[in-house]
């Protein structure tokens, strides 16, 4: 069954600065074997002006499980993760999530 790793990003310090270093990130995730499919979600602001909770969500998506664990133990993934923790000036969360429902309606 299809596994994503989502990395959560909480608001960074600086969002110009994290907004730079994202599409090295991005292309340094596509190099991750085993990758079917990679998607970015910005959050949106909150309508009372507020903080969002998280700033972006990041997913990567494999055919499995032992896909995207094997993916994080490569040479690929050792060059993407300091890049991760570097634009993760707020805090970051990876989560790997089995995906139970995936469907264009």
């Amino acid at each position: 069954m299809t596994t994503k790793i989502s990395f959560i990003y909480d608001n960074p310090a600086d969002p110009a600065d994290f907004e730079a270093g994202l599409p090295d990130h991005l292309e340094a995730a596509k190099k991750l074997p085993g990758l079917t499919r990679i998607d970015s979600s910005k959050v949106w602001a909150k309508e009372d002006g507020s903080e969002t909770p998280l700033y972006r969500i990041v997913n990567l998506y494999f055919p499995d499980y032992a896909s995207a664990s094997a993916a994080v133990a490569t040479s690929q993934a050792a060059e993407m993760f300091p890049g991760v923790f570097g634009l993760a000036t707020g805090g970051v969360r990876i989560a790997f999530a089995d995906v139970e429902i995936d469907e264009a309606l």
